[in-house]
């Protein structure tokens, strides 16, 4: 089977490249472009070394998400997402620390740069912004186009790290029927997708930490696709979810990129946290619903003495609760819980009772949980206050 996924993947791939190749020369023969921008993501580092990503991309001018969006709204806003026009080629000088640097853009119009500053960053906040402009493309595009990139570099009384999964564990997608997940993805947007109740307030207790600082970073890591990172930092922006990093996937035919599969690539973005922080600890957050407790428990057996505790939503399938548990079982040997929990509170309960969040923070928890489950009104009126 594998096999024929690469044969398949790697002749839609060539198809797909010579597609791109031959769109690209007519748009630049006909000037049929829509104007450029810039789609930084958000990313990490540290005061020495750190790294800028985004992506150059016609803009397809997606709608921002409102409440009376309909269906074929959010349909059509999903289209432009897929049906991205990307901008290979494309050169941007990106600023730090009065430092310049020129990167391209890939066949698909990423571009990815890796820094270490010659005079470390002064690191006296949790995120750090550096302007990323356009100089040069292969087709018309507006001059003076910058945007902004954002990194997360943890300051250093940060106590711990969190890396949370997305899909059935902040947000109901139903990851495992791929019709409900579809129905979730196409024929929603971000702000008629919901979180599970409680989530909000139980990761800024979690950010907060043990000091009340709020400088525990926080990560997250999915199968997603690129494609869909605005929608994803606007439903987190607009639940008042702490922000951090999302890494994503590629969406395509590259049969380097098809190969990988989902474990793979949360393995190997998981490992890379851990490595650039080797003095934190982390708290991993997940689902029961695919293979998160596998890949958690990979973790901690690649990684001995880094992961915290590890919270997974039981998404009420009994064969993989049974796996779950079974994994959670496997992990007392190595002195790291596996806590199947059914809402955010009872995750909430374990992290004070394991010191890893202050007292306080348990009755707002458990009153956000009440109003995102519609009990009590007010849901911006209950924040977590250090």
């Amino acid at each position: 089977m594998s096999q024929i996924k690469q044969f398949f993947g790697k002749y839609a791939s060539l198809a797909e490249d010579r597609w791109d190749e031959f769109r690209a020369r007519l748009t630049r023969r006909m000037r049929w472009n829509d104007p450029l921008q810039i789609i930084p993501y958000r990313t990490y580092g540290t005061t020495h070394r750190m790294y800028v990503k985004g992506r150059v991309l016609e803009d397809k001018k997606i709608a921002a998400a409102a409440d009376k969006d309909t269906v074929l709204n959010n349909i059509i806003n999903m289209y432009k997402r897929f049906e991205s026009d990307e901008v290979p080629g494309a050169s941007l000088k990106i600023m730090v620390q009065d430092e310049e640097h020129v990167i391209s853009t890939d066949k698909e119009g990423y571009f990815v740069l890796k820094i270490s500053p010659l005079t470390p960053i002064i690191n006296e906040s949790l995120w750090h912004k550096i302007p990323v402009e356009l100089v040069d493309a292969p087709i018309p595009f507006q001059k003076g186009l910058i945007a902004e990139a954002e990194v997360m570099i943890p300051p250093p009384d940060a106590e711990y790290g969190i890396i949370s999964d997305i899909d059935d564990t902040i947000v109901r997608t139903g990851a495992t029927n791929l019709l409900a997940m579809g129905r979730t993805t196409f024929l929603n947007n971000a702000k008629t997708r919901l979180p599970f109740p409680g989530v909000a307030e139980f990761y800024k207790a979690l950010q907060l930490g043990r000091n009340g600082k709020r400088n525990n970073p926080v990560f997250y890591v999915s199968s997603s696709p690129w494609n869909l990172y605005d929608l994803l930092v606007d439903f987190l922006d607009l639940n008042k979810i702490p922000q951090g990093p999302l890494l994503l996937r590629d969406f395509g035919f590259d049969h380097k990129k098809t190969d990988g599969d989902h474990m793979d690539h949360k393995l190997h973005e998981i490992e890379q946290i851990l490595a650039a922080y080797p003095h934190l600890q982390f708290v991993l957050i997940g689902d029961s619903g695919q293979e998160d407790p596998a890949i958690y428990r990979e973790v901690v057996k690649r990684c001995p003495g880094r992961i915290l505790a590890i919270y997974i939503r039981d998404v009420q399938l009994p064969d993989r609760a049974k796996i779950a548990t079974g994994i959670a079982d496997a992990l007392t040997a190595d002195e790291v819980e596996m806590i199947i929990v059914q809402n955010s509170l009872a995750a909430a309960e374990h992290a004070l009772a394991a010191g890893l969040i202050l007292s306080h923070t348990i009755p707002i928890v458990e009153e956000d949980k009440k109003q995102d489950e519609g009990e009590t009104p007010g849901k911006d009126e209950a924040e977590v206050v250090g």
